[in-house]
């Protein structure tokens, strides 16, 4: 794209799922920031409300994605309130730290549904709205565990969908690309989130976890939600219209070592 070449207009509408904490609040807000209109979606009305305080632009809506309907009423609810979709961020997930021997049916199946079939069929349901208005852009939030050929004892399951999301954001990347859709994906390190805190680790473990792998990392230290939101929100400004189908590792460097 040249430099005089018209851009498309910078994202006006944007849906975040899992919005309530973390990655995706820190997300919503730093699109808010940049004055657009946003709809969380997440399980907890308190903490989307949490995520929407001091902001008349973020709207909330509480569902479970993993629901049949979940991706009709995301997609209903944003052209209704938020007039269309510009960005899809599918940034939910559930985790489960569990050996092989030890997984169980039920735990398998809430990640497959959360981590893999509910960004699948979210994105499905929202495409006539992405497409709309030239084309919109769809971030899949991923992790630089699940890249390369890493393993992740203990995270298979999780890694195993993580590892499909970025297949999912290259696949989609060309066949989107006739209907103007850009698809891209972010891949976090570990992000000092608390996601494994609500997934039931103790404080005690969690604060060791950060410890370990901030020392394992290059730069030395875990990330900040912030710091995944600022890449989010660059990678589907008008001037990233040239990128699609990459996955950012966003991690320290420590999918480098």
């Amino acid at each position: 794209m040249s430099d005089t070449a018209p851009l498309p207009p910078a994202p006006r509408t944007v849906v975040v799922t899992g919005g309530g904490s973390g990655i995706g609040r820190a997300t919503a807000r730093a699109y808010a920031d940049e004055g657009a209109a946003v709809l969380v979606v997440g399980r907890t009305a308190a903490d989307l409300a949490d995520t929407a305080k001091g902001y008349d632009t973020i709207k909330a809506l509480a569902l479970d994605l993993t629901g049949d309907d979940a991706p009709r009423e995301v997609v209903e609810t944003a052209v209704r309130e938020l007039g269309g979709i510009d960005v899809l961020v599918n940034n939910a997930a559930a985790l489960g730290h569990r050996a092989l021997a030890d997984v169980d049916p039920r735990q398998v199946a809430t990640q497959l549904a959360t981590n893999l079939a509910a960004p699948v069929l979210l994105t499905r349901y929202a495409l006539d709205a992405l497409a709309a208005d030239g084309g919109g852009t769809v971030v899949n939030i991923s992790s630089s565990g699940a890249r390369g050929s890493r393993a992740w004892p203990g995270n298979s399951v999780y890694g195993a969908a993580k590892a499909a999301l970025d297949f999912l954001t290259r696949s989609w990347a060309v066949e989107l690309a006739p209907r103007g859709i850009r698809v891209v994906g972010v891949a976090p390190g570990l992000v000092d989130s608390g996601f494994a805190r609500r997934a039931g680790m103790s404080p005690e473990q969690y604060d060791g976890m950060l410890h370990h792998v901030g020392a394992l990392t290059p730069q030395g230290r875990v990330g900040t939600p912030e710091e995944v939101a600022w890449w989010v929100t660059h990678l589907t400004r008008p001037r990233a219209h040239y990128l699609t189908g990459a996955v950012l590792p966003v991690d320290g460097g420590l999918s480098l070592t």
